[in-house]
C-alpha cells in the first residue's frame, strides 16, 4: 500500500516508536494523522509537530478504542492505515506477578490489537482495502528471559497478527507485524538486557523499516536482521533452543545476585 495520501491512526504516539511513526507517515505524505496515547500531552505535542490530530486513549478499554476509531473516521472520513502500537513492559517474573497485572498486560498488549481491528475492518472490508500493523517484539518470536508476562502476550500478538492477515488478506486488508528487539524508547530507559544483545536502534531506523513494509506488503517486520536468524534456529531444533536460552537465563539469575560479602 502506498503511504502518499493515506489517512493514519497511530497509538501511543506520545513518545518512541510510535512518535517516530507518526513523523514518518507525514514525512511520506500521509494527508493525516491521528496521534493517540493515554499522555495526551504528549500526544498534543507530537500531533502539532506534524499537523495532525491528538485523541487521549487507553488502547486496554475497548469502549475508548471505538472512540478513537469514531473520532478518527470523524475527522479524516475513515481510516486507511491503523497502527496499534501502544504496549508496556510489565512485570518481571511469574510468582511475583498478580492474577490483576497479568489481566492488564493482557488488555493493553493483546487485546488492544483485537479491540482495533473490530472497530476498524468493517469500514476497511467495506471499502475493499486498508491496512494493520501491529506492534509485537522479538520476544513474541523468541522469547524475553525474566519476563513471562511480556513473552506471554507478545507472542500472543503476533499470533492475531497472523490470523487477521490470513483470514482478511485475500479481502484487500494489508498486516503487518513490528518485531524489534531492543529500541531507544522510554521502555528501554534503564537498559535492555539480554534484548540488547545486538544493539540498541533509533525509533526512526524502526519507522522508516515499518513503512517500508506497509508499501511492500510484507507481513512481519524485523529490523534487527539477527532476529529472523533467531527463529530459524528455534524451528530447526526446539529443544536445542531451550537448552541454550536456559544457559542464558543462568547467566541472567548470576548477574541479578549481589556478590556475597567477605
Amino acid at each position: 500500500m502506498k503511504i502518499e495520501g493515506k489517512r493514519v491512526v497511530v497509538t501511543g504516539a506520545a513518545s518512541g516508536i510510535g512518535r517516530a511513526l507518526a513523523h514518518a507517515f507525514n514525512d511520506k505524505g500521509a494527508s493525516q494523522v491521528v496521534c493517540a496515547d493515554l499522555n495526551f500531552e504528549e500526544a498534543q505535542n507530537t500531533a502539532d509537530s506534524i499537523k495532525g490530530l491528538a485523541i487521549k486513549c487507553n488502547v486496554g478499554d475497548e469502549h475508548e478504542i471505538h472512540g478513537l476509531v469514531k473520532e478518527s473516521t470523524d475527522w479524516m472520513e475513515g481510516i486507511d492505515i491503523f497502527c496499534s502500537n501502544a504496549g508496556i513492559m510489565g512485570e518481571v517474573g511469574l510468582l511475583e506477578t498478580s492474577s490483576e497485572r497479568w489481566q492488564s498486560i493482557w488488555e493493553i498488549n493483546v487485546m488492544a490489537h483485537v479491540y482495533a481491528a473490530k472497530a476498524v475492518l468493517p469500514q476497511m472490508l467495506e471499502r475493499g482495502e486498508g491496512y494493520l500493523m501491529n506492534t509485537a517484539s522479538a520476544a513474541g518470536l523468541l522469547t524475553t528471559l525474566g519476563a513471562a508476562p511480556y513473552t506471554v502476550t507478545k507472542a500472543a500478538a503476533v499470533s492475531f497478527a497472523e490470523w487477521v492477515k490470513i483470514t482478511y488478506g485475500e479481502k484487500g486488508i494489508g498486516v503487518s507485524c513490528l518485531c524489534p528487539q531492543a529500541v531507544r524508547t522510554a521502555m528501554t530507559a534503564g537498559g535492555a538486557g539480554v534484548a540488547g544483545v545486538d544493539g540498541m536502534l533509533e525509533p526512526e531506523k524502526v519507522a522508516t523499516d515499518v513503512l517500508q513494509a506497509i508499501e511492500d506488503e510484507v507481513f512481519l517486520v524485523t529490523p534487527h536482521q539477527e532476529v529472523l536468524e533467531y527463529v530459524k534456529r528455534k524451528g530447526n531444533d526446539r529443544d536445542r533452543w531451550i537448552e541454550g536460552m536456559q544457559r542464558l537465563q543462568k547467566q541472567f539469575e548470576e548477574f541479578l545476585t549481589p556478590p556475597k560479602g567477605n
